[in-house]
């Protein structure tokens, strides 16, 4: 959902850091997850990597909305999926994230998400999802050959998203609102026969109150009223004998 991007960016560059230009690393040099090529794709088309270190944060936001965030549709995949697949594109790039998210869920994998992949992503639970999204990455990375070099950085990243997607979603399940009873969800009362009640004596107050206690749900307060009515009861029979 779109209004989770910015809570998505934030956890993003919190695995992301700060300036890296390690020669292992085949992102190249980045500046918070930024890297070069697409700093000059989105920013500034000439940027040196002097330019790459002074990013303001405006540009930041802007390269990992377009990027990362457009491209996986993060707008339009459930709460917690849309981080879970959104920090895999950063991590590993759109189009992987994309294929192994269909492949989750069951649609072609073209790498371009489209309305059969988000409808699928919708109909599977959204914690199902992000649990085989995890799982599916982490085999990914456990295949690279840097595996030695990055592996416990990767697999403490994966473990930390895969906490806080859940989380998302199921705060998004708990505020979602609860559609309320519809009046015919309780089956009419049966009418009183005529001849019955024409031989009957009227209830008393105590009874009427104890009918219309246990007619609203208040099991509770219906038994109390029933205690009550025993006891006046016993009490008027205690004044008649003393």
């Amino acid at each position: 959902m779109d209004r989770n991007f910015a809570r998505a960016l934030a956890l993003v560059l919190k695995s992301e850091g700060g300036w890296s230009d390690n020669p292992a690393d085949p992102g190249g040099a980045t500046m918070k997850g930024v890297t070069l090529g697409n700093f000059r794709r989105y920013v500034k088309a000439d940027a040196t990597k002097a330019d790459l270190r002074k990013i303001s944060d405006g540009q930041v936001a802007t390269v990992y909305r377009r990027f990362y965030w457009d491209a996986v549709l993060g707008a339009e995949l459930p709460d917690g999926v849309d981080y879970a697949v959104f920090d895999f594109a950063v991590n590993s790039g759109p189009s992987r994230a994309a294929k192994y998210l269909q492949a989750v869920v069951g649609t072609v994998q073209d790498g371009r998400i489209g309305p059969a992949t988000l409808a699928a992503a919708k109909a599977k639970p959204a914690g199902v999802v992000i649990d085989l999204v995890c799982d599916s990455r982490l085999a990914f990375l456990k295949r690279l050959p840097t595996w030695s070099t990055f592996g416990r950085g990767w697999s403490d990243r994966v473990k930390s998203v895969r906490s806080q997607a859940l989380l998302m979603s199921a705060q998004a399940s708990a505020d979602a609102p609860v559609e309320p009873a519809s009046s015919g969800s309780f089956p009419p009362e049966a009418a009183t026969p005529a001849g019955d009640a024409a031989g009957m004596a009227p209830a008393s107050p105590a009874g009427a109150h104890v009918l219309l206690a246990a007619k609203a749900g208040g099991a509770i307060a219906a038994c109390l009223l029933v205690a009550y009515t025993a006891w006046h009861h016993i009490a008027a029979a205690l004044q008649g004998i003393f």
